[in-house]
């Protein structure tokens, strides 16, 4: 009941709005006068400014990470991250939920979204291993995200738009509080759905380890 009720409510809004257009003699204020009168006004506000605020505290609260080394396997910033330990921590911490622990495994427990819908907290992937959805990272908005990349390197902030990015782009997903764990099964089949789409040339990025030695 609790994952329904905004949608429920700005439903219930809309239908409001259209019967007072649809109504000879009702102007905008009349309209909004009615809305406010029944309080639907103030809980979608409050909906949407929750909402925007979990992720603007998911963002700063990622960005707090900048500059911590990766580790295969780190799940926390003393010891490093790896891409999705850093994605998982970030996630427990800011909104107190729990994901799967491996890349791929995210990427089947959340929901499909176009690139066109990112917006700030939702999660991109990546082929960086001539594998699909084998690194991902958090975006943060104007086209960049924040990730843990590879050995020897340090959480940082970077630009989708680059060719490296673009070429090896899997999807964007968003998490929503009603998507379950996912299961190593549910994993394998997200994998065979999806075609590889990684170009075979060298690059800087080709040491990734993404998540490969995890099991």
């Amino acid at each position: 009941m609790r994952t329904i009720a905004p949608t429920l409510l700005i439903a219930s809004a809309l239908l409001l709005a259209a019967s007072a257009h649809a109504a000879p003699g009702n102007s905008g204020d009349d309209m909004d006068k009615m809305l406010t009168d029944k309080g639907f006004l103030t809980q979608i506000d409050q909906v949407r400014q929750s909402v925007t605020l979990k992720a603007s505290e998911l963002v700063v609260n990622a960005m707090g990470f900048l500059g911590v080394p990766y580790k295969r396997g780190g799940n926390n910033a003393e010891t490093g991250f790896d891409c999705s330990g850093f994605v998982r921590a970030i996630y427990q911490q800011s909104v107190g939920m729990l994901l799967p622990r491996r890349a791929e495994e995210q990427a089947a427990a959340t929901q499909r979204i176009e690139k066109n819908e990112l917006q700030p907290g939702d999660l991109v992937f990546f082929n960086t291993l001539r594998r699909t959805f084998s690194h991902v990272g958090i975006y943060v908005g104007n086209n960049k995200f924040i990730h843990s990349p590879k050995p020897g390197a340090e959480v940082r902030v970077e630009n989708m738009g680059i060719s490296y990015w673009q070429t090896r782009f899997n999807g964007a997903r968003r998490v929503t509080a009603a998507q379950p764990a996912a299961t190593a099964p549910a994993a394998a089949q997200a994998l065979q759905a999806v075609p590889l789409a990684v170009a075979p040339v060298a690059s800087p990025f080709s040491a990734f380890a993404g998540d490969s030695a995890l099991r």
